[in-house]
Order: structure tokens, then C-alpha cells, then sequence
């Protein structure tokens, strides 16, 4: 688990915040509507059921802060410490361990009221315990006010810390304050960190990245450790120690000879020694940085000696580098990116791992079946062969070297069809078309086309033979034949899909206009087949009559109409007017008004319908709108509108009522 990990943490509210959280989520989410003349076990179970949901919200809350917080036995030893330096292991524990005894207390709580609740005789003392379960509750968390206080603080730290992963490739930057250890991260990374003059500008871990062999790494820059013992360091110096002791990766140690730091190359040779240490197991590169003011060789004696020590000690590497003229700098980075790797694989190889696998690799040897020796054979011409030598003029030719006489890349094309293997060379050169007629060259090549177009070649003849093509007209009337043949089965399959519902059961199963016959020809077509059509065609010529008869009175009837329009025209005004049925329907009304009167319409006007005349009418009218202009006023649909707008914002109304008598039950 990396930093980054413990990131994802809620936020921690205080114990004022929790208390209204959990209580309000109480309030909303359980029945608040109880009366004592309700049966007792329905009290009871009113009652039981807040003090439950209570003590499930407090639950809940509560265990997700403890899950959410990680457990420092269970971190990387790195971030274990490193917590630890930041926040107190015991402070941090003990702050978590409140919590969960809260959590637990909580429980009892709700279970003891619980249990006495089942015992409850009236509405006032189940209410009471209650209210008991409810304040022992927010009493025990008013009591984590300061865990949570200080939870709170850890997770905004937390969040601010840098992310770093302890399994991933380092380089770890350490050394004295104001060595140029910053300045080297910020020329080979993109962290910006801060870059002063003065001792302790990084107060705490700084991560940049960069990418070195299409491998990440990270770059961990420490505050400056100064030489004093383990008990006496700061917070401060305290995290280097905890990277250095934890993190598997290449130290680089930075002096500066210059002595511009405030620090001599004694007390910075002295330093390496103390926590020399630390650096077991890893790779170490000892950095000589401000080489643009003072060089290894530009020393005295004695402090050349001292660094000297230091250099000539066990896998450590001096390189000399200066961040401000970036002399080095690049080299130094590849060199200590290479040395980490190259330490990685051979703790690899000396690791536990590569004796647990070794030890399941089985290498088989031959055993020799008879006496006779077999040498390995190499054919001669293999023997023969010369290698190749780029300075010998007799040397076989390469295609590169084709290449470099011809014009070099971009002016010579190599021939890929000269190592074509074919029947004969000569086709080496053929033009291989992609497209022929329109068609893909490539979705024809099948290796059994020959076989195939043989099979195809048969069957013509076979067909030839049986007379399929003896005579166009014979092609002509199968070709007809086969469409009426698809044709009719087409029909017979639309016929079948049809759905058959209930109201559709009885139906024709063809369309009406399907199969229209005239008379003359079904009378054949039944003749043809050996049937009397007699009976057919009398009942067709007596419904003939029947319809003539019927279009005659229809005839007549208009007939009758029109006249009696012509003799009313001369009495009054009358206009035409587009009817559906007749191209001029003419209708006029009692007061003068031209009406159109369709196919439909009721004859009488069903608004008069109990009403002596049309005066009794419109006074009815009159009547009735006069009686609604109070309703309209009060925007009633009738009498029978008893619904009373709301007079506030719908919000107002919604949800539970927050403040007053019926509140607290």
C-alpha cells in the first residue's frame, strides 16, 4: 500500500457533527406518528425499532472511520514509521481503539434498552427509556470529541503527503542541509521544490519521477539530516532516517567540498560514518556537488584523505557533479539508475526465490544408447564459409551494401521477388494483379478451384446431355413457371405468418381483393373442374337485383330531396354549402343561418333538449354562468370543487415537521 492509498480517506466529522447526523437520520428515517391508545406491543415496537436505528447509524459511522484508517501493523514498514514519526504511533492507536470501544459501547447500550423496552407497559415509559438509550448514547459521543478532533488532523496531513510507493525503483537524496539536494531533483525531475540559501528549506519527504531505461522511478528528496544521536533528532531529520532504514534504494549521498553549506568536509565525512548503517544492502554513490567551486583534487591533504576513505569503502561510487552549471548531472543519474538495477538482479539471484525455483528445475541428461561415438557433424560448406568482414573487398554482398552503392536509403528500392522460390524463375517478374474485372484477386485464390471448376464443367454436361438447353421457348416457359411456382409459395407463406388472434379467428385468411373472380370466369374455371355452377350464378344474378333496387330508392330519395329544397328557396336565403355524400347539400336553420348537416349530425339541437323555445334557453344560459362567476372567482371547476390551493411553497410542506409540540415523541 502506497500513500496514495491512504488518500481515500472520509472526511472525519466532529462529535457535535456526528451527533446530528446520526440523530437527524433517526428522525427521518424511522415512523414518528404514535398514539397511546395504539396496542402496547405496536409502542413497543415503535420505540425499539428508533433505539435499533440509532445504535445501526452510530454502528455504521463508526466502523467506517476504523476501516477507513489503516492499521499500522498492517502498512509497509516504511509508512509504519514514517506515521509514526508524523503523528505517534501510541497517540494514533489509542485514538482508534476510543473509537471502537464507543462503538461497542453504543452496542451494549442499545441492547440493554432494547431488552427493557420489550417490558414497556404504557406509551410515557417506553417513551422515557427511549429517550435513556438515546442520551447515553450521545453522551458516550460527546466523550470522542478529542479522537475524532485528532483523526480529523491526520487525515488533512495525510492527504498532503507526497505519493510515495516503497516497492517501486528509488533514488533516495540525503546529506547535510543546503548540500544542493533539491537542486539535483529539479534539474532530473519535474518537482518543483524550494531552492533558499539557508539550512532545513525542505521540512519534509519531496517525490519527483522520471523515466530512465522505459522504466518510471522515483526521486525521494529528504530534509538535511544533521549528526547528532537517534533520540535527539527533530521530526524533521527523523523522516530521512525512517526512508533511509525502510526504502530499498540507491543512496545518494551529497557533500559539499566547497564548505559553502556551513557544514566542513570533516563533519560531513563524520555524518556518512554515523549512518553508514543504513545504507546495508543497498547501493551508494557518494555525490561531490559545487565541483564549479571546489574540485576533489583542489583539497588538502587531509580532507582529500577523508573523502578518499569514504570513496574506497565497500560498493559505494563517487561522481562529481554541479547542479549549477548541470555539469554531470545526466551522468550521474544514468550511473545510479544502472547501479540499482544491477543490484536488484543479484539480490534476485541470491535470494530465497532462486533456490525455491532451482530446486524445481529438472536439466536431463542423454544416456548413451551403445558404444559407438557419434560427433557432431558440420557440413563442409559450412566450414568453408568466410565470416563476414566489412573491410575485405572479396566479401559476399549484402543487400545494405547494394543499398549504399546504389544511393543509399530513399533512392534504391530493394527487389523483394529475386529470393522468390518458384517452377521457373523466369515468373520471378510477373506482374501479380490485385484487381481483375472489378474483383479482388485475393478472394479467388483456393487451392481446390482447378478440382472445382472440373466438377462445374461435368455437371454442364450432364445437364447438356438431358436436354435442359435444347430450345429457347422451353427456357422461356420453365423461367414463368418458376416465378408463378416462387409467387405462389411467397403467398402461401405470408398466408401462414399472419397472426391468428381471437378477434381475427374467423377472418378471411386472404385479403378481400386476392381473389376476385368475375362471374364469367368463375363459372369457367368451376366447368373446367366438373361442377354445376348454376346455383352460383343465380344467387349472384338475385343479389344483382337487390343492389339495383337498393341504388334505385337511394336515387329517388334524393330526388325527393332536392325538390323540396327548390320549393323552400323561394321562402327564404339559402346558400350552399360542401356536403360529404351529395356535390351540394343545402340546409337552412330557424334563424336564417345556413347549417351544413353532415351524414351524422343529430336532426334536432340537443341544447334546446326540455326547453320551451329558444328565448327559455339562452336565459338558462344566462342563469348558469351568472351562478359561476363565484367559482370562477375562487378558481372552482363547479360545486363539487373542494380543493384548496396551497397558499406557501410546496418545500414548506414537504417532508417532516421540524419545530413545535408534535416534534419530540
Amino acid at each position: 500500500m502506497s500513500t496514495s492509498g491512504l488518500k481515500a480517506i472520509a472526511p472525519v466529522p466532529t462529535a457535535n457533527d456526528f451527533l446530528d447526523i446520526v440523530l437527524s437520520k433517526t428522525q427521518r428515517k424511522t415512523p414518528t406518528v404514535i398514539h397511546k391508545n395504539f396496542k402496547i406491543s405496536r409502542i413497543r415496537n415503535f420505540y425499539m425499532r428508533k433505539v435499533k436505528f440509532t445504535q445501526d447509524s452510530f454502528d455504521e459511522k463508526l466502523g467506517a472511520i476504523l476501516n477507513e484508517f489503516p492499521m499500522l501493523d498492517e502498512l509497509h514498514p516504511f509508512l509504519a514509521s514514517l506515521m509514526n514519526v508524523l503523528y505517534d504511533k501510541n497517540h494514533y492507536k489509542l485514538a482508534l481503539g476510543q473509537l471502537r470501544t464507543a462503538r461497542h459501547l453504543i452496542d451494549q447500550v442499545a441492547k440493554d434498552y432494547v431488552r427493557l423496552l420489550k417490558f414497556g407497559d404504557s406509551l410515557y415509559r417506553c417513551k422515557q427509556l427511549k429517550r435513556a438509550a438515546l442520551g447515553r448514547m450521545a453522551t458516550i459521543m460527546k466523550r470522542q470529541k478529542d479522537p475524532l478532533a485528532y483523526l480529523e488532523q491526520v487525515r488533512q496531513h495525510i492527504s498532503r503527503l507526497p505519493a510515495i510507493d516503497p516497492n517501486t525503483r528509488t533514488l533516495l537524496i540525503c546529506g547535510y542541509p543546503n548540500v544542493g539536494k533539491s537542486s539535483f531533483i529539479n534539474k532530473v525531475t519535474r518537482a518543483d521544490v524550494d531552492v533558499q540559501p539557508y539550512a532545513f528549506t525542505t521540512k519534509s519527504l519531496f517525490v519527483g519521477h522520471l523515466d530512465y531505461k522505459y522504466l518510471r522511478w522515483q526521486v525521494i528528496d529528504t530534509p538535511g539530516i544533521l549528526d547528532h544521536p537517534l533520540e535527539d533528532m527533530n521530526t524533521i531529520e527523523m523522516q530521512s532516517i525512517t526512508a533511509l532504514a525502510h526504502l530499498k534504494a540507491c543512496i545518494l549521498y551529497f557533500m559539499d567540498l566547497s564548505e559553502q553549506c556551513g557544514y566542513s568536509v570533516e563533519a560531513q565525512c563524520k555524518l556518512f560514518h554515523s549512518i553508514k548503517p543504513l545504507f546495508a544492502n543497498k547501493p551508494v554513490v557518494l555525490v561531490i556537488n559545487k565541483i564549479d567551486v571546489t574540485r576533489l583534487d583542489d583539497l588538502d591533504e587531509t580532507n582529500r584523505a577523508l573523502v578518499q576513505e569514504i570513496i574506497d569503502s565497500e560498493n559505494v561510487l563517487c561522481v562529481q557533479v554541479s547542479c549549477y552549471s548541470e555539469e554531470g548531472v545526466m551522468d550521474l543519474k544514468n550511473k545510479a539508475c544502472d547501479a540499482l538495477l544491477a543490484h536488484r538482479v543479484d539480490s534476485k539471484m541470491k535470494g530465497n526465490k532462486v533456490n525455491s525455483i532451482i530446486n524445481r528445475i529438472h536439466v536431463a541428461q542423454p544416456k548413451a544408447r551403445d558404444e559407438v561415438v557419434r560427433e557432431p557433424f558440420i557440413p563442409e560448406a559450412v566450414k568453408n564459409k568466410k565470416k563476414y568482414d566489412k573491410n575485405d573487398p572479396e566479401r559476399r554482398k549484402l543487400e545494405k551494401d547494394i543499398e549504399a552503392e546504389e544511393g543509399g536509403p530513399g533512392v534504391y528500392n530493394f527487389n523483394l521477388k529475386k529470393n522468390y522460390m518458384l517452377a521457373d524463375p523466369e515468373w520471378k517478374m510477373d506482374v501479380m494483379p490485385e484487381i481483375v474485372d472489378g474483383k479482388n484477386v485475393a478472394d479467388f485464390i483456393d487451392p481446390d478451384i482447378a478440382e472445382k471448376l472440373e466438377a462445374l464443367e461435368r455437371e454442364e454436361e450432364k445437364l447438356q446431355a438431358e436436354g435442359f438447353y435444347d430450345s429457347d421457348e422451353d427456357i422461356m416457359d420453365s423461367e414463368d413457371e418458376r416465378e408463378a411456382e416462387e409467387a405462389k409459395v411467397a403467398l402461401d407463406a405470408k398466408i401462414r405468418s399472419q397472426h391468428t388472434k381471437k378477434s381475427m379467428k374467423h377472418a378471411a385468411r386472404l385479403p378481400r381483393t386476392a381473389g376476385l373472380r368475375t362471374l364469367s370466369e368463375m363459372t369457367t374455371e368451376l366447368t373446367k373442374a366438373g361442377l354445376d355452377p348454376s346455383r352460383i350464378q343465380e344467387r349472384a344474378e338475385m343479389l344483382a337485383k337487390v343492389r339495383s333496387e337498393q341504388r334505385k330508392r337511394k336515387r329517388d330519395e334524393m330526388d325527393v330531396d332536392m325538390e323540396d329544397a327548390e320549393a323552400e328557396e323561394a321562402e327564404g336565403d339559402w346558400m350552399d354549402v360542401d356536403g360529404e355524400d351529395s356535390p351540394n347539400k343545402r340546409v337552412k336553420g330557424n334563424s336564417g343561418r345556413v347549417v351544413a348537416k353532415g351524414k351524422r349530425e343529430p336532426r334536432s339541437n340537443r341544447q334546446l333538449a326540455g326547453m320551451r323555445d329558444e328565448a327559455q334557453a339562452s336565459k338558462a344560459i344566462k342563469l348558469r354562468n351568472l351562478g359561476q362567476r363565484e367559482r370562477n372567482m375562487h378558481a372552482r371547476a363547479g360545486e363539487a370543487d373542494r380543493h384548496i390551493r396551497v397558499k406557501m411553497p410546496k418545500h414548506l410542506f414537504s417532508g417532516k415537521r421540524k419545530m413545535g409540540k408534535t416534534d419530540r415523541r
